[in-house]
């Protein structure tokens, strides 16, 4: 008995430094410290994570299979890039399927929280400074309040999955899209606020619709 006490214990240790690899390359690839192409040097990042190269390697297998990484030459991995066409795919279907979410959270978000992100995005507007992880982190946070309250896991998780493939694409003068950013979030709060779902849908849509276009202005 004491034989398999241990060896679960070895077990869960493992599982649980393989869930520390896997969640800290995804915040490096979410922070963009890994860009797409990028080699994810493993010999280093074990070193960094005080873990030996097998629960990394599971936690690579795990990122490989959500699409966040790829195989490189030998046993290497990359980091997954992401260009124009796909990215403009997977806005196509985040814009149906977060305008539906959206207009499924109506009603489901406290005051709290729509007030504390609608906080966020002023504050961010008025900076003296720009700072991308803000902007990364306000846009998050907008996305997820009706992405975690549109009572469907299955939904919501399909809408997280294309966030991560679009955040891979490398947006060009991404400062420059602040001011976009922050007036057409704050119109999705409004709708939310008032529980309006026809105007969540749209203003969702609309902002989605922009970062497309965005992202063609910036390739001509």
């Amino acid at each position: 008995m004491t034989d398999d006490v241990e060896d679960g214990h070895a077990s869960g240790a493992g599982i649980n430094l393989s869930n520390l690899a896997y969640n800290s390359i995804s915040e490096m690839i979410r922070s963009r410290k890994l860009r797409g192409g990028d080699t994810v040097v493993e010999a280093r990042l074990a070193e960094t994570l005080g873990i030996s190269r097998t629960p990394l390697r599971e936690a690579l297998q795990r990122l490989e299979g959500e699409g966040l990484v790829v195989k490189g030459n030998g046993r290497s991995y990359l980091v997954r890039q992401v260009d124009l066409r796909e990215y403009l795919h997977s806005l196509k279907v985040r814009e149906i399927l977060e305008a539906e979410a959206a207009a499924l959270a109506c009603g489901r978000i406290s005051g709290a929280d729509l007030a504390r992100v609608r906080h966020e995005i002023n504050e961010l507007r008025q900076a003296t400074r720009y700072h991308t992880d803000a902007h990364w982190r306000s846009d998050d946070n907008l996305h997820g309040l009706y992405v975690d309250a549109c009572g469907n896991e299955v939904l919501g998780q399909m809408i997280r999955s294309l966030r991560v493939t679009t955040r891979l694409f490398e947006i060009a003068r991404l400062a420059d899209r602040l001011e976009p950013d922050s007036a057409e979030h704050l119109a999705i709060l409004d709708a939310l606020e008032a529980e309006d779902t026809k105007a969540a849908r749209k203003t969702v849509a609309t902002h989605i619709r922009s970062l497309a276009d965005f992202a063609l202005d910036t390739v001509r």
